[in-house]
C-alpha cells in the first residue's frame, strides 16, 4: 500500500479543526450604554418646576401640600429602546405617581403625554397611556397580582424595571413582571423622555433614586 494518501489524509484531518476554527466568528451582541440619569446630588440633566421637585440625601424629593393638577420632572433628552431601572418610595403609601417613559410635554401646560409605569394604590404595577388614550393599557391580574401585592412595599423601598423594545414593553415590580404589552397604534411613537410624575389632591410626597437607563 502507498503510504502518500494515508499521510495526506492524516494531515487534512488534523487541519480540519484549524480550518473550522477559522471559520465565519459569530457576530457578538452590541454592549449597551448604561446611563446614570441622576447623580445623587443635582437635578443636572432634569427639567420641572422646583418648587415640587428637589434633590435630599440622594434621592429625588417630588412633593406637594395639595394642588388641582399633575406635575412632572423630566429628562433633558430623549430615550428609544431602552431598560430603565430605579428604585421609589412613596411616603406613606398615600398618593398616585408614576414613571413616564417615551413620553412628551403637553405645550401650554403642566401634563405630559405618554406611557406610564404607574404607581399608587389600585394602580401599582400598571400602564397607563397619560394625557393621550387616557386609559389602562395592561395591568397586572389574577396570580400575577397576588404576587406583586405579596412583594409590594406600600411604604417603603421598590424598584421598578422598564424595558421597551421596539412595540414590546414590559414592567417589572421588585421582580414580579407585571405587564408583557406590544402595542398595535403604529401611529404611537417609539421614542421620548423619561418623566417622573406627582399627581393632583391631596398632599403626597414620593422619592426617587438609583436611577440607571441601558440603551438598548
Amino acid at each position: 500500500m502507498r503510504s502518500f494518501p494515508v499521510a495526506l489524509f492524516a494531515i487534512a484531518c488534523g487541519a480540519l479543526p484549524l480550518i473550522l476554527a477559522a471559520g465565519p466568528k459569530t457576530q457578538q451582541a452590541k454592549p449597551r450604554r448604561c446611563i446614570q440619569l441622576f447623580d445623587g446630588k443635582t437635578l443636572n440633566g432634569w427639567e420641572g418646576n422646583r418648587k415640587y421637585w428637589s434633590v435630599r440625601d440622594g434621592m429625588i424629593v417630588g412633593r406637594h401640600d395639595g394642588i388641582r393638577h399633575n406635575e412632572f420632572l423630566c429628562t433633558e433628552r430623549s430615550f428609544a429602546d431602552f431598560e430603565l431601572k430605579l428604585e421609589f418610595r412613596l411616603v406613606g403609601g398615600r398618593g398616585n405617581s408614576g414613571i413616564q417613559f417615551r413620553s412628551k410635554r403637553v405645550p401650554n401646560s403642566t401634563e405630559v403625554s405618554g406611557y406610564q409605569a404607574d404607581i399608587g394604590p389600585g394602580w401599582w404595577g400598571a400602564l397607563y397611556d397619560e394625557s393621550r388614550r387616557n386609559r389602562l393599557l395592561a395591568r397586572p391580574e389574577g396570580d400575577v397580582r397576588k404576587r406583586m401585592l405579596k412583594a409590594l412595599k406600600p411604604d417603603g423601598w421598590n424598584r421598578y424595571v422598564i424595558r421597551a423594545e421596539g412595540r414590546h414593553i414590559t414592567l417589572v415590580l421588585n421582580g414580579v413582571k407585571t405587564v408583557d404589552y406590544n402595542e398595535s397604534d403604529p401611529k404611537i411613537p417609539q421614542t421620548g423622555v423619561i418623566g417622573l410624575q406627582i399627581h393632583g389632591g391631596p398632599p403626597m410626597e414620593i422619592h426617587f433614586r438609583n436611577i440607571v437607563l441601558c440603551e438598548l
